[in-house]
Parts: structure tokens; C-alpha cells; sequence
């Protein structure tokens, strides 16, 4: 296992046991001999709105990272992806979205292999580039409407 999928982990678990931890970015990296930056990239990419967490991060003393996990119900959920998606998305914010739907139990596994799949860079790859974002939203948006429905 890579170093990165590590220190998701470790957070996951953290998480695991309550919806908000804190703790010190340095003290993490010395635990695990990495560099700080190593957590504040996997924060970055796996930590995120669209997966349904907050992070916050206080500089000095250490660097104190706070991370809150939050919880929603099925149609305020799927309002809120619906209302952030805007004009234009890309496939990586998609995903996020379908992971934290599924981790909430809103979608079932197959559903969200059917939204990854027609909002994916493969599906849309016939059409010009600066148009497969706005192509992604419209398919994303219909899909969580008929959800919603």
C-alpha cells in the first residue's frame, strides 16, 4: 500500500470512532516519517466538500488540522450535490460526489457505477473538450433528478 492511501486510512479510522477529529499535521507526519505536505495532499484530494467533509487548518503550533465528517439526510443530500454542481463539472468533483452519495447510503453501488460511468471521461470523449464539463453537469444534474424524483 502507498504512503498516501496510509494516511487516509489512519484518518478514516480516526473518523470511524466520531464525525470530527483533531490533531497536529506535524505530529501525524512524524508518526508516519513523512513530510507534512504528504498530509495536506491527501487531505486535499480525498478530504473534500464533494466527499462530504470539512477540513480545517490552523497555522503555528504544529499546524492543527480539524476534520469533520458531515451527515445529511437522503433529500438534503442529494439538493445540496444538485445545487453545487453549477454549469460545469469535472470528472474528479463527479466522483467525489458519487462516493459521498454512496457512503451515505443514498445510492446503491450500481447506481453509482451507472452515474460514473455516463459522466466519465470515456463516455464523453467523442466530444470536444471544453464542452465535457458542461455535458458531465447536464447528465449529472437529470440523473439526480430522477433520484430526487
Amino acid at each position: 500500500m502507498n504512503l498516501s492511501n496510509t494516511i487516509a486510512d489512519m484518518i478514516f479510522q480516526m473518523l470511524d470512532e466520531k464525525s470530527e477529529i483533531e490533531f497536529q499535521r506535524n505530529l501525524l507526519a512524524q508518526d508516519l516519517g513523512c513530510v507534512p505536505s504528504q498530509i495536506n495532499y491527501v487531505l486535499s484530494s480525498r478530504f473534500t466538500p464533494e466527499r462530504g467533509f470539512i477540513v480545517e487548518s490552523r497555522r503555528g503550533g504544529g499546524g492543527c488540522i480539524r476534520i469533520t465528517r458531515v451527515s445529511y439526510d437522503r433529500d438534503s443530500l442529494l439538493t445540496d450535490v444538485y445545487s453545487r454542481i453549477g454549469e460545469r463539472i469535472d470528472s474528479d468533483t463527479a466522483e467525489g460526489y458519487v462516493v459521498n452519495l454512496l457512503y451515505h447510503k443514498i445510492i446503491s453501488e450500481k447506481e453509482a457505477a451507472l452515474i460514473i460511468a455516463a459522466t466519465g471521461d470515456c463516455t464523453l470523449r467523442s466530444l470536444p473538450y471544453e464542452y465535457r464539463d458542461t455535458v458531465r453537469a447536464i447528465i449529472f444534474k437529470q440523473m439526480l433528478i430522477t433520484l430526487i424524483k
